[in-house]
């Protein structure tokens, strides 16, 4: 069972990307047309749970089903569209995971989400400090319950996400 880790931030999540980001280049090649560092880990200063997340933009979702197998051999599992219509989802390492990879096709309106909740995390650190502390108390209350963690979050990410996307399209 995994269980709810949260940390302070760690300065090399970045290279941790940059690490991954060169392998998927080198597989996917001109079929990516750009990639991502998304998620708690690439908002310096923030808490997070030590889980990378990286999204890969392509020009066709469906092509990236024919690279599941170079995914696998560097260490991560296809999951498909794992519960969101045109994403293809890859995770790495089973109880102590390390990558989440959120690959979607260019136009895909979760890639705007994804960025202006970044970018606006970046930018308000009061915001990402709320963020940081109600993770960890939601960490401390979920231990066992990942399910409950994420439950938890959801309104703030929510309220805050609809934010984002107003202050990201006015920038």
């Amino acid at each position: 069972m995994r269980k709810v880790e949260i940390t302070s931030f760690n300065a090399n999540w970045a290279q941790m990307f940059k690490e991954e980001a060169k392998q998927f280049q080198d597989i996917f090649g001109s079929d990516m047309l750009a990639i991502h560092h998304i998620g708690s880990t690439s908002v310096p200063g923030l808490k997070a749970k030590p889980i990378i997340d990286i999204m890969p933009v392509v020009n066709d979702i469906d092509a990236v089903d024919h690279f599941n197998k170079e995914m696998e051999k560097i260490g991560y599992e296809p999951k498909g569209e794992f519960g969101i219509a045109g994403r293809r989802y890859f995770r790495k390492g089973e109880v102590e995971r390390t990558h989440h990879v959120h690959f979607f096709q260019a136009g895909h309106s979760d890639i705007k989400r994804h960025l202006a909740f970044r970018d606006y995390l970046r930018a308000h650190h009061d915001v990402a400090d709320m963020y940081g502390e109600l993770k960890e108390s939601l960490a401390k209350r979920f231990l066992d319950n990942m399910d409950a963690y994420i439950e938890g979050k959801e309104p703030f990410v929510l309220e805050w996400e609809k934010k984002a996307l107003i202050w990201y399209d006015a920038k």
